[in-house]
Order: structure tokens, then sequence, then C-alpha cells
């Protein structure tokens, strides 16, 4: 599977965050010279933001997914599919943007963006089609089966 599709809808998201947050810490720079503490507070935090959006951007520009040989174990760039007893979903395993969706090209398919360090991403490395791993969400128990890898 081509994810470049992907990529570039993560890459357009996070050049957007850059600049946005950018202009909120240039803005928050501004008032900081006020000299009150709520302002200085402000921005700290979004000089903060714009360095996290302008590092996850530097991330995403060097990574190159490459397509997973049949039977080939999750790892990072992989596409996989689960099914549980709520459906099924199909995740996009990224270095950045956990939480995000996707759509495949022209609209078909969401496509959730998985991080390896979050719970779910580190129930997924290393496993092949046919697993089960269990993940706490909400903190209840909830089990996926690998149907799918890519």
């Amino acid at each position: 599977m081509d994810k470049t599709f992907l990529i570039q809808q993560l890459g357009a998201r996070l050049r957007a965050a850059v600049e946005t947050t950018h202009a909120a810490s240039e803005e928050a720079r501004a008032d900081a010279k006020s000299g009150a503490a709520r302002a200085v507070n402000m921005a700290k935090g979004q000089a903060l933001r714009s360095v996290a959006a302008r590092e996850a951007l530097d991330t995403l520009d060097v990574f190159r997914p490459r397509p997973l040989k049949r039977n080939e174990p999750i790892s990072l760039g992989a596409v996989v599919e689960v099914e549980g007893e709520s459906g099924g979903r199909t995740l996009f395993i990224a270095p950045v943007c956990g939480g995000d969706e996707l759509t495949g090209p022209d609209g078909d398919g969401i496509f959730q963006v998985v991080t390896p360090g979050s719970p779910l991403g580190k129930a997924l490395m290393g496993k092949r089609a046919g697993a089960e791993v269990e993940v706490m969400i909400a903190g209840e128990p909830t089990e996926w089966t690998v149907t799918e890898v890519a």
C-alpha cells in the first residue's frame, strides 16, 4: 500500500499547526512585554507549543514508511486493520499525530493515527495478522484481533 497520501495529510495538518502556533506565540510574546504574569506564562506556553509543532513536522519530514511484506510484524509505518466487539478500525502507525483521523485516497476509508508509544501502539508493535491484543480504553479492557497488516 502506498502511504504517501497519508503522510501528505499529516504534513498539511502539521504545517498549519506550525503557522498557527508561531502566530500565537508571537502575539503572546508581544502581550508579555506588559510584564503581567499571566501574559508571560501564556507566552511561554505558546512558545512551547510552537516548538512542539515544529519538531513533529521535522519528524514527519524524515519519516518514509515502507510497504510491509506478507506476515511481517507490525512496525512503524504499518497500516493495520483490527476487529473488536465494537467493530473494525483501520490504523496507521506513525511517529506523530496520534489520535488524528485521515482519509484514504478519494475519501476511501478512515485511518486512525496511532503512535508506537500509545497504549494501543505498544500492544500492536511486533504483532502479526491473527494476533489478539488487549488494551485499556477508558478504564475498560478492550480486545482487538489484528486482521490485516500492510
